[in-house]
């Protein structure tokens, strides 16, 4: 038993075996902790929809993209980082693995410090250019995004620890993390919510104490790691060229999540000056939108971590066996992640079809004025979007093989092109366009379709992409890498 325990807890080699079998291996238990750390944002959203009001859900949901843009710095850093782990790993070049993750991790604790420090003062202010104008809604949000982000240095922390176990193949430890800290996370949530009346700053609170045990517990793992990668002095003082593979590697992903930032920003502005009048109760709401987007968005969350855990996997499995040199097996892996991840997007489909109204209730409180409204006006939207799925299938297993083989850039220009200079002009002129009495500035319908024409057009470009192999000549391992 302890043998088979200290395997689990071990590194996995990739380049070996049956790619299903060691993808799906290191893929179900990345998927269960993916599960976990949603947990987090998830168990926020349902105490604080359920607990508190609509418009803290909807609250909660403002402050996500604002935290994401903010959070693109340690982004390009964790991505650079997992990329050249694996390939390192993969080519069993100790040296260089040891001075990238050492250099990674004096690079977060800056990135992650100048996050804080930025971040805070601006909280109010931009929510504020968001149209985030209900006073409570407001009050909520400043205090969700101030305790977040003197979280930054956590989360950052747990974000490039995991990332950095992952490309040394070990997913089983830090599901142990998550599982552990998720659960946790749940029992403060309630307390500080609850008992405490602590509100939205209480789920905050709750979550970032979660995340800086979690980044505790990763770094005290990967401590014990010396035969895969030593830290000292040595390794930890930042390298030059490491750092500036690292950057060439991480921006083209840091540029594209903080575009993308930007633009659901702009978006979060449409949906938060969306106005809907209910002829039955005679109820006008500005805020109604905003927590019906956010009660599909958590839905979606949940849908979408198989075909990310899929493309994680993916990613690590390319970085390994290109480093490695073996780029048939790299085919073979692109090919049975787009498979899994389409049966998968297909089953997700019929069963929120059907079931999304009642998965969307766990955020709300249906015997409050506006819970059967969001209910109602929410399950059409939501079966607009997804069929987004079936293009992320494509979208998740093409850039998973791309990131491990560096190759982040073309995926960057695709999705900036389909989601700024489309996705968003698209949604003003969609909900624009159709105006009513229920919808008397716009039909909120319309961000749903926008999104589901420009993933389409973003996964089709992706897809075409790889199918031309141009990313085989990414590798950071050159000598090792044949052509077939």
């Amino acid at each position: 038993m302890l043998t088979k325990l200290k395997t689990m807890l071990g590194t996995q080699d990739m380049t070996v075996g049956k790619p299903l079998s060691v993808m799906m291996r290191f893929a179900v238990p990345l998927l269960i902790g993916n599960i976990a750390q949603l947990m987090y944002n998830t168990a926020d959203a349902i105490v604080v929809g359920r607990m508190v009001s609509p418009i803290a859900l909807a609250a909660v949901g403002a402050s996500s993209p604002i935290q994401t843009l903010f959070f693109v710095f340690f982004m390009t850093v964790g991505t650079g980082v997992s990329v050249s782990v694996a390939q390192y790993f993969g080519a069993k070049e100790r040296d260089k693995l040891s001075h990238t993750v050492g250099t990674a991790l004096t690079l977060t604790l800056i990135v992650t410090l100048f996050i804080t420090i930025i971040g805070i003062p601006l909280s109010r202010p931009i929510l504020v250019l968001t149209k985030v104008t209900d006073p409570d809604m407001l009050r909520f949000a400043t205090d969700y995004l101030l305790i977040m982000f003197i979280g930054t240095v956590g989360q950052g922390f747990y974000n490039i620890l995991s990332g950095i176990l992952r490309g040394m193949g070990e997913s089983i430890f830090p599901l142990f993390v998550l599982i552990g800290t998720a659960l946790l996370n749940v029992g403060l949530d309630l307390l500080f919510v609850g008992p405490l009346g602590m509100e939205v700053a209480g789920a905050a609170l709750a979550t970032i104490i979660c995340q800086y045990l979690s980044a505790i517990a990763c770094f005290l793992r990967l401590r014990q790691m010396r035969s895969t990668v030593e830290l000292n002095r040595n390794t930890i003082r930042p390298q030059k060229p490491l750092v500036m593979q690292i950057i060439r590697i991480g921006l083209p992903s840091g540029i594209q999540q903080g575009i993308l930032s930007m633009s659901y920003i702009f978006v979060q502005a449409l949906i938060n000056s969306v106005v809907i009048f209910d002829a039955v109760t005679g109820i006008t709401s500005n805020t109604l939108f905003a927590a019906i987007n956010v009660a599909i968005s958590k839905v979606d969350n949940i849908a979408m971590l198989p075909n990310q855990a899929f493309s994680m996997a993916g990613s690590t499995f390319a970085g390994q066996n290109i480093g490695a040199g073996q780029l048939d097996r790299v085919k073979k892996g692109f090919k049975i992640i787009l498979t899994t991840s389409l049966l998968v997007s297909v089953a997700l489909i019929i069963l929120i079809s059907v079931f999304g109204g009642d998965l969307m209730k766990l955020f709300i409180d249906i015997t409050k004025p506006d819970g059967p409204l969001i209910i109602r006006y929410g399950v059409p939207m939501q079966r607009i979007m997804v069929w987004c799925y079936l293009a992320m299938s494509l979208t998740q297993a093409s850039s998973g093989v791309l990131r491990g083989a560096g190759d982040t850039f073309p995926v960057m220009c695709f999705t900036i092109i389909g989601t700024v200079f489309m996705r968003m002009p698209m949604a003003y002129l969609m909900v624009n366009a159709v105006k009513s009495e229920t919808f008397p500035v716009g039909d909120p319908a319309g961000v749903y379709w926008s999104m589901l024409i420009c993933f389409t057009l973003v996964a089709a470009a992706c897809g075409i992409y790889y199918a031309t192999g141009r990313w085989k000549k990414k590798a950071l391992v050159k000598a090792r890498v044949t052509s077939e």
